[in-house]
């Protein structure tokens, strides 16, 4: 009896392999079943230790995710009244869902998506948000903490898989992990209708996108490096287009992005073509998709915001133009400044208002006993000048008169259409503002004397050019003492009815304060045009919208009093910040990172 081949293996098993001869085939069975058992034997539990382990690692991301969620939406609906800044944001969502226009130093992505939240969970825009400790009542507010609060969940499963990819470890992924479920500071802003939680959102999408676009760098190209190389993108134009701080995840992906092109252009077995496209789909992807979406954002606030609110005033004439609602949407005046127009006119620095006088006086020691002159934010009888030449009382609006317009470098005289003072300058002292001279009203039915005249200029015109109304940006140059009328935008004291100080500053160097437009226009001998026509194009909308943010922004400030923290206080966890609970009957809400995670998360 011959000897069994392959240690007893079944003889279905010794069969030829098609294209082989039997002798052959038997024996390469024969010297290699051996090994070919051995290696199988081996894989199985290989194999079967990688399944286990991968099914354990998305068990355990399911498990963070689900205790991120659980956290977060516990009591979500407590307390049933409004927390801390919800005062403010929960108000701008409302905005959104009532077409009203408002201004705020944040751009508008985190607000959009307040309001849209609000609306597509019943909320209907009505509540007013007026202080922290207002009952909800019936008003529908959770889908509006509910959205937040799903945001915010999203942050732990986030940091785990980043510093899973980063470090290769389970252990140091957990721990991060758990540090964030538990830290009481990131939990607390995460239930209220806040910015932090959006903003943290794509801070962290941007983030873990990143790194994994890096961890596809031996596949470029290849579908799953394009998608996480355009995420990457669309998360920095979500952080940047909820607050301006989104600029530090931007500045981490731009040395990201520096530094793997710099090895990519210093790899020698990459040809000039591959270098070229691992360039163009980083601009592409990192530059000009995230660009393409913030605009996109703005366009979409602008088109949403149609109706005339609280931020009118922070925005130039022409912007208000489009508002309907506003004094000055589908209105219809004078496209040129004449002499004998009634007119209003605006400072461009956002906040200070209308030049604006009363027949109140300033008190003694304070300059000259004569006419305060203010700036004033509300629309207003005593904002009304008459514009009359320098050198004549003659009344520009008799028929008999032709019309004569004013003109770039033409001398005038602006007379208050209510007390017939003059606006006037000299070399007394400003009220508050030292160097600067003081602006009053003097004369007596427009009669004065020469230090009444005001050389008008048109910024970045010639001399000549028609002064066009809510379109050219005039100054009003002092002829005697060579000033320029502006607004200091310091408040001054109840003798001043706490309007805004008006000084003629001998500083010549452009700035808003000193630059104004030509609002309301009233001639009766002029013919009157649409002002549709001078409503400015979204590029100026566009970049007015920053320039006030801009400015917004730079002049925040602590006020008197108010409890503030240093940056060496943060690190630390050095006090929290009092989000609901004015008295003992109230439930109370504390944000206090805990001691332990912060050194931590901080390190």
């Amino acid at each position: 009896m011959p000897p069994a081949i392959g240690g007893g293996l079944a003889g279905s098993e010794l069969r030829p392999r098609r294209g082989r001869c039997a002798p052959q085939a038997a024996r390469a069975v024969g010297r290699d079943t051996v090994p070919q058992v051995a290696a199988r034997s081996l894989k199985r539990p290989a194999w079967s230790s990688w399944r286990f382990e991968t099914a354990g690692r998305w068990a355990t991301l399911a498990v963070v995710t689900l205790l991120s969620f659980v956290t977060r939406f516990h009591r979500l609906d407590q307390p049933a009244h409004v927390c801390w800044d919800e005062t403010h944001f929960g108000k701008m969502g409302s905005y959104y869902i009532n077409h009203t226009f408002f201004f705020d130093v944040h751009p508008p992505l985190g607000k959009m998506l307040i309001g849209l939240a609000g609306y597509l969970s019943g909320y209907d825009g009505t509540f007013l948000f007026q202080k922290p400790g207002d009952s909800y009542q019936h008003h529908n507010y959770m889908g509006m903490r509910g959205f937040c609060a799903f945001l915010g969940s999203w942050l732990i499963p986030f940091a785990y898989l980043t510093v899973l990819d980063l470090s290769k470890s389970f252990p140091a992924a957990l721990l991060t992990a758990a540090l964030l479920t538990f830290d009481t500071g990131c939990l607390t802003l995460s239930q209220y209708i806040l910015l932090d939680p959006i903003l943290m959102f794509f801070i962290m999408a941007a983030m873990l996108s990143m790194v994994k676009y890096n961890s596809c760098a031996d596949r470029p190209f290849s579908a799953p490096w394009w998608f996480w190389l355009s995420l990457t993108g669309i998360s920095l134009a979500g952080a940047l287009g909820v607050k301006f701080v989104g600029l530090f995840i931007i500045l981490q992906v731009g040395l990201n992005t520096i530094s793997d092109l710099w090895h990519l252009f210093g790899d020698l077995s990459l040809s000039l073509v591959t270098v070229g496209k691992h360039l163009t789909a980083r601009i592409l992807c990192l530059i000009v998709l995230p660009l393409v979406l913030y605009v996109t954002i703005f366009a979409l606030h602008i088109m949403v915001l149609n109706k005339s609110g609280p931020g009118d005033g922070f925005f130039s004439s022409a912007f208000q133009a489009r508002l309907s609602g506003n004094s000055l949407h589908n209105a219809s005046i004078p496209e040129h400044l004449a002499y004998g127009s009634v007119i209003t006119v605006k400072n461009l620095r956002m906040a200070i208002g209308y030049l604006h006088s009363h027949r109140h006086l300033y008190p003694e020691g304070i300059g000259a006993l004569q006419q305060q002159v203010t700036t004033y934010l509300h629309k207003d009888y005593n904002n009304l000048w008459i514009i009359k030449k320098h050198n004549t009382n003659s009344d520009p609006l008799d028929p008999s008169f032709p019309v004569e317009f004013v003109r770039h470098g033409d001398i005038v005289r602006l007379e208050h259409k209510e007390t017939t003072r003059n606006l006037h300058s000299h070399y007394h002292e400003a009220p508050l503002t030292r160097k600067h001279y003081q602006v009053t009203g003097y004369g007596i039915n427009g009669t004065g004397d020469s230090n009444d005249f005001w050389r008008i200029e048109v910024v970045n015109r010639k001399f000549g050019n028609r002064i066009k109304v809510l379109r050219s940006r005039i100054r009003f140059i002092h002829l005697v003492t060579g000033c320029v009328l502006g607004s200091s935008g310091k408040i001054l004291p109840k003798w001043g009815w706490e309007q805004l100080e008006v000084t003629c500053t001998p500083y010549l160097k452009e700035t808003a304060n000193s630059i104004w437009n030509i609002e309301d226009h009233i001639n009766p001998k002029l013919p009157n045009i649409s002002l549709d026509v001078l409503q400015p194009s979204f590029s100026e909308i566009f970049l007015e919208s920053h320039m006030v943010m801009i400015r917004g922004n730079n002049g925040l400030k602590p006020k008197d009093n108010e409890l503030t923290s240093k940056p060496w206080h943060w690190p630390i966890n050095y006090q929290g910040l009092r989000f609901s609970g004015a008295n003992d009957t109230d439930l109370r809400v504390y944000l206090l990172g805990n001691p332990v995670s912060i050194p931590v998360l901080n390190a």
